[in-house]
């Protein structure tokens, strides 16, 4: 506390982005090294930052833009640290964060509705109400640009209209997927391939109660995973940025290289498969979702890089400790839920090496227990903030049997 009584420093960040006091005190917009007084004012301090947004303070997708990059960074690291922490966990070696720029997103989930006129962007925090978005300056230029030109469309639709837009960067340019946006009859047919061929949209795909059915795909939509490119299925999981998956991808590749076989759990796409086999190990992609995992085996037939894709359901039938057995090293990101089943297996195997991507600290922290009780050591954590300005953190980490 300052020498004014009557003011209390901001300390930290919370966990959703809010200023902490000593007292325990949280203070929306408040950053570390700012004074609260008694009114609730900020008297701001060295780390806070004005905004670069207009909507920031209203739109959900952000909760951390009045902070600067140190302070940023420093969020990030309590984050993954203090889960690892709360279980216990004495990483050896705690990296640098690793923070993505803004104007780097690649993919993102808006929401249209008809109040009026069509109000097209994030939710509100904590609400439904849709901001209508001017600007988003963490979206890549490509998906910002066709912001505008995707409300201008809807509203010239009739009737009652509330849609999910995804929007994703290829190597052929956008590719928009709507759902809730019926095209019926020839008019609006020819309407829809008018706008996707006037904004060169890579694929237009619309769900309109099936499913998502590409409408426009002049040629087979990839994206690039260590210079391969895999057919991109509409809607699969792809990391939200580039720079954040390479930084991913270097903390993989550096912890497995030398390993001559490596299975990859929840492999997706092939995001580590295919940077693990360039660097010469032979990798078993493992993943569930049926789109996801033909996709990886399509990119893998294009190229001669020593790939096997396997279609396999790793909740409800994990690999085995004598399948894992046959590989000196495990490289598995599943979803925010962790994978307590199939890290108990690995718990139980032989497996020297183990490079766990998680985008949850907490699931992560409960998983990492079980490798610790297994036999494993916590060698490596690598924090990583790919969405920027947001209270959301990935991380890498490397566990070492014995």
């Amino acid at each position: 506390m300052s020498e004014d009584l009557h003011e209390e420093l901001i300390e930290r960040l919370a966990a959703r982005g809010d200023g902490v006091t000593a007292g325990g005190r949280h203070v929306a917009m408040a950053a570390p090294g700012d004074y609260v007084l008694d009114d609730g004012s900020l008297r701001h301090g060295p780390h806070h930052v004005d905004p670069v947004c207009q909507h920031y303070g209203v739109c959900g997708g952000c909760q951390l833009q009045h902070v600067d990059d140190v302070a940023l960074a420093n969020f990030v690291m309590e984050r993954v640290v203090n889960a690892a922490k709360g279980q216990k966990l004495e990483p050896e070696h705690v990296t640098p964060v690793h923070l993505s720029p803004s104007g780097a997103r690649r993919r993102a989930s808006l929401h249209g509705q008809r109040v009026g006129g069509i109000a097209l962007g994030f939710r509100e925090a904590h609400a439904h109400t849709i901001v209508d978005q001017k600007q988003c300056p963490v979206l890549a230029p490509e998906l910002e640009a066709i912001v505008d030109p995707l409300r201008r469309m809807l509203q010239r639709r009739e009737g009652k209209l509330a849609v999910d837009i995804d929007l994703t960067l290829t190597e052929q340019g956008v590719d928009v997927g709507i759902k809730g946006f019926k095209v019926e009859g020839l008019a609006e047919t020819e309407a829809a391939l008018d706008f996707a061929r006037e904004h060169k949209l890579a694929r237009l795909s619309l769900d309109q109660g099936y499913g998502p059915e590409a409408l426009w795909e002049p040629e087979p939509v990839t994206v690039s995973l260590s210079g391969v490119s895999v057919p991109l299925p509409p809607g699969a999981f792809l990391q939200a940025t580039v720079d954040g998956e390479q930084a991913l991808t270097a903390a993989v590749t550096r912890w497995l290289k030398g390993a001559g076989a490596v299975v990859d759990l929840f492999s997706g796409l092939g995001t580590f498969a295919f940077a693990l086999a360039k660097q010469g190990s032979k990798v078993l992609a493992v993943e569930a979702e049926r789109a996801a995992h033909l996709a990886c085996k399509a990119g893998a037939a294009g190229t001669q890089l020593p790939v096997l894709s396997m279609h396999r359901d790793l909740f409800r039938n994990p690999l085995l400790a004598d399948e894992l057995n046959r590989f000196p090293a495990v490289v598995l990101d599943p979803p925010r839920a962790g994978a307590k089943e199939q890290v108990g297996r690995i718990a139980g195997s032989t497996v020297q090496r183990v490079a766990y991507i998680s985008c949850n600290p907490s699931s992560w922290a409960r998983d990492a227990v079980t490798l610790i009780e297994g036999g494993y050591r916590l060698v490596e954590l690598r924090p990583v903030g790919q969405f920027r300005w947001s209270s959301h953190v990935e991380l890498a980490s490397l566990f070492i049997k014995g």
